[in-house]
Formats: C-alpha cells, structure tokens, sequence
C-alpha cells in the first residue's frame, strides 16, 4: 500500500528530467487519451442505465407490493349487488387495509391509452373493478379467492404477482447488466492503456538502455511510464465523464412517471458517482502500466 502512495506522489510530482523519458505526443498519447475518453463516456451512460434499472424495479416492487385488483365481471343489473357484496367481503378479511370500487372517471382513465379519452365507459359491458391495499402483513390469496368464488361467483382476485415478478426481475437483470457493462469498459481501458504501454516501451527501447548506460533504474523508467500514462488517462477520462454528464442533462426528462430510458439520468447522491470514473480510470492505467513496464523492461535485460 505505501508502495502506491510513493507511486501517487511521483505521478502528481513534476519531473521534467522524467517526462522526456516518454514523448509527449504520438499515437500511443492520442490512443490513450481517445480511449479513456470514449470509455468515460459511455461507462457514464452505463451506470445511468443500471442505477435507473434499480430506481424502476424498486418502484415498481413498491407501488405495486401491497395492492391488488379484483375484477368483477356480470349483467348490468346485478354488477352494483356483486361490487357491494364483494367489498363486504374484503372489510371482513384479515390482512386488507382498504378496499374500494374504482368509478367511471378512474376506470376511463385507465383506457384512455389504448381507446383514447372519448371512450363510452359507462355504455360499455366493461368489468367493475376493485381496489384493495394490503397491509404490512398482508392477506391469504388463496383464502380470498375461495371466499369470493362462494359469495361473488364473478368475481376475479388479481394480486398482481402473475406480471409483477418478471417485470421487477427484468429490471434487476437491466441493473445487473449495467454493471457488467462497467466491468467491461473497465477492463477495456487496462487492454488499451497496456498495448498503448507495450507499444511505447518498445518504440523507446534504444532511450532506455541509453538512461540505463548513465545510471537510471528501472523503477525511475517505469515511473516516467506511469506518469504519463495515467495522467493521460485521467485527463481523456475527465473529458468523456464530462461530455457524458452533459449528454445526460440534455436528455428529456417526464419525471417519476417514466420507464427505465426515459427516466435515464442521476438523482441526488448519485451525482457524486461519476465523478469517481475519471480516477479510477486512472488507476486502471496506473495499474496496467507499471504491468507492462515492468514486463518489457525485463524482456530488455
């Protein structure tokens, strides 16, 4: 560990004698700067994805944990009897908080969607529906079924388990695949930083045995490595973080009534996690250079 911390102080410690060690310019600088950048930006819309993927399964499993829906379908004549007798039933099932029979209005709001808002609910055969909220314990399905097959031949339990399960599974599974997107990019970054790494090492083997000819070691050719391949990653990493945050600020939001696209974005605290994409980007290139630096520089003894 303290290793690392000598390390962190050298690279943030300039050395003008060491930074002639690599060139400043060339393809392995433009390389390392392009990848860290394009990385950063698209590791920004990959943790949006995920941390908006737990939002939505977390609402989702919220709203919709402790209610359900009992839907009543019978003659226009005997739906006002079927509804009151089914809601006596509810006010005496241990576990229901509160039940109550949906009107018109709300029944057309919830087609509106599909019909428009013109829609003839009341000129319609169209089933009463009913909403029960649980409470914190909840209440025996199978038993409320049972009961209402006795007493409310046409009514229907629905408590909503049959399409909640996999909805909240497949955006759990949109989280998960999120962060193994990260992991990609991640390991994506320490392939490129290495071969850029590689590449310079080789390309300046002739300066190298020169430093080693007047005394230089290896851990001060490596360091110089180091240095600039972190700090290139780091700088390309801060720019493609910030050009993704404000791809993100640009994108339309609808509020909490969006789906895991629309309502891609950050939310309080998690401001703070992109911002931790461009040091760690650079520690990935720390890492991997001081790899392929010590590897080429034994390769050459």
């Amino acid at each position: 560990m303290k290793s690392y911390v000598a390390i962190l102080k050298r690279i943030f410690t300039r050395d003008a004698a060491a930074d002639r060690v690599v060139p400043p310019t060339g393809t392995t600088a433009r390389l390392t700067l392009f990848s860290a950048g394009a990385m950063a930006f698209l590791a920004v819309f990959a943790l949006a994805l995920s941390l908006a993927a737990g939002r939505l399964a977390d609402r989702w499993g919220e709203e919709l944990a402790r209610t359900s829906t009992i839907r009543i379908t019978a003659p226009t004549d005997q739906l006002s009897a079927q509804t009151e007798a089914a809601l006596r039933v509810l006010e005496t099932t241990p576990g229901v908080a509160a039940a109550r029979a949906l009107d018109d209005e709300e029944q057309r709001a919830l087609l509106e969607p599909w019909f428009g808002p013109d829609l003839p609910v009341e000129d319609l055969p169209i089933p009463q529906l009913i909403e029960v909220t649980e409470t914190e314990d909840g209440f025996d399905a199978e038993g409320l079924r049972l009961r209402l097959a006795a007493e409310v031949p046409n009514a229907v339990l629905d408590d909503h388990t049959r399409w909640r399960r996999p909805m909240i599974a497949a955006a759990s599974r949109l989280r998960l695949m999120g962060w193994v997107c990260i992991l990609l990019i991640v390991g994506a970054v320490g392939a490129m930083i290495t071969l850029a790494a590689n590449a310079a090492l080789a390309a300046n083997a002739r300066v190298i045995s020169v430093l080693r000819l007047v005394g230089a070691t290896d851990d001060y050719i490596a360091d110089a490595f180091v240095r600039r391949f972190t700090l290139r990653a780091l700088t390309g990493a801060g720019v493609g973080t910030l050009i993704g945050l404000l791809a993100i600020i640009a994108l339309p939001s609808i509020g909490d009534t969006g789906g895991v696209l629309t309502g891609l974005g950050f939310r309080g605290m998690h401001w703070v996690l992109p911002l931790l994409i461009p040091p760690f980007a650079a520690i990935v290139a720390l890492l991997a250079t001081q790899a392929a630096a010590r590897r080429v520089l034994t390769e050459l003894d």
